[in-house]
């Protein structure tokens, strides 16, 4: 029997707003859209590199966290910033082994970068 393996995971963030939230994760994040589904649409894909992030409009959304590895965390971090976004955490090198910030999107999903101090 072949050993099973597990190959990604795409995190289900609630939103209130579809449109608004493909807007952040594509314009302010550097997403991009990979699909939508329904009619109108109520669920939505945001991918970049090996992250996909999927949407999901809910009429009471209730705020996930999560946490994304990246490289070159100070200048994703600087671009963010840039565009007006508001740090839960601010940038800093953590006991953990990890340099990471967090910010909330506009449905309140908390969402960590960092990126390894090895």
């Amino acid at each position: 029997m072949a050993e099973v393996r597990l190959h990604s995971v795409a995190p289900i963030l609630q939103v209130a707003d579809l449109s608004r939230a493909i807007d952040f994760y594509t314009k302010t994040m550097g997403f991009e859209l990979g699909w939508t589904g329904g009619t109108p649409p109520f669920i939505a894909s945001v991918c970049r590199d090996n992250v996909e992030l999927n949407l999901r409009l809910e009429a009471k959304p209730t705020p996930s966290r999560i946490y994304i590895c990246v490289s070159g965390v100070d200048a994703y971090t600087q671009r963010l910033s840039e565009a007006g976004v508001a740090m839960i955490h601010s940038l800093e090198n953590r006991d953990y082994g990890m340099r990471d910030c967090t910010f909330a999107d506009p449905d309140g999903n908390a969402l960590a970068i960092g990126e390894s101090l090895k």
